[in-house]
């Protein structure tokens, strides 16, 4: 067991960047419970403490392992129709950003997750102050967010900006949010795993010793989420997810 926990040189950082390290994951955990909008926080973090592809394959298992509290939790609330008019169009997302994101060098990776961010913000701000908020019954509308989504959750774990545009659009109550969510990426996040331990190799027996270093505090950050959301009236809610993913979108430019 110890030498499966022994870190390897590319996972040797400070004390001060495991302190961020462990940051990040306490937010993966309060992500999970239903304060969407910060996992784009949680994948800079970890991509400034690492090297930014490295750190998708940190990434992945921690929201996989915080996607199972989640759905455990939020079950009786997933609305399956909203949920399988993108999961399709995310899966041909995550084939194609497995192939075109899988010798883009670090700095252009970083560039297109800045890009991604940034756009997913002014997107989302736009949604929310359109003066008429009807909710789109185009199945386009779903198939794009979807296939965004696919291509930036593969590319960096950045689906998050485009599943809340759409989540937001069909005006879901903030239980229904979360438990769409929660099943929305427990099942999309399997299904990246095989593209990241085989064809990205990003995911391997010494990054899953960075994991279970960082496991105990995503569980602090879930018990610590739920009791926020608990106190989150449904528009404070949408409002908060915008705010943080605003923040989220500054904090890229910083690695």
């Amino acid at each position: 067991m110890n030498s499966f926990l022994e870190l390897t040189p590319q996972f040797q950082v400070s004390n001060l960047y495991w302190g961020y390290a462990f940051f990040a994951a306490f937010l993966a955990g309060i992500s999970k419970a239903g304060i969407k909008g910060i996992s784009i926080i949680i994948v800079t973090t970890l991509a400034f403490v690492f090297e930014s592809k490295a750190s998708t394959g940190i990434v992945l298992p921690l929201f996989i392992f915080g996607d199972i509290m989640a759905v455990i939790y939020y079950n009786r609330h997933a609305q399956w129709k909203y949920l399988m008019q993108l999961l399709p169009w995310m899966m041909l997302g995550v084939v194609i950003g497995s192939y075109a994101g899988k010798d883009l060098l670090p700095d252009i990776f970083k560039n297109i997750m800045a890009v991604i961010i940034i756009g997913s913000v002014i997107m989302m701000f736009w949604w929310e102050n359109k003066k008429v908020k009807t909710v789109p019954t185009s199945k386009w509308f779903g198939g794009m967010m979807g296939f965004m989504a696919g291509v930036t959750t593969m590319l960096g774990n950045l689906a998050g900006a485009f599943s809340n545009i759409f989540f937001l659009a069909m005006r879901l109550p903030k239980d229904q949010f979360i438990g769409t969510a929660a099943w929305l990426f427990f099942i999309i996040n399997i299904f990246k795993l095989p593209f990241h331990i085989f064809h990205w190799e990003s995911i391997s027996m010494e990054s899953m010793a960075v994991n279970f270093r960082l496991f105990p505090m995503v569980i602090v950050g879930f018990l610590v989420g739920l009791k926020v959301v608990e106190k989150i009236k449904n528009e404070a809610y949408r409002k908060l997810i915008l705010m943080m993913t605003a923040i989220g979108a500054i904090l890229i430019f910083f690695k």
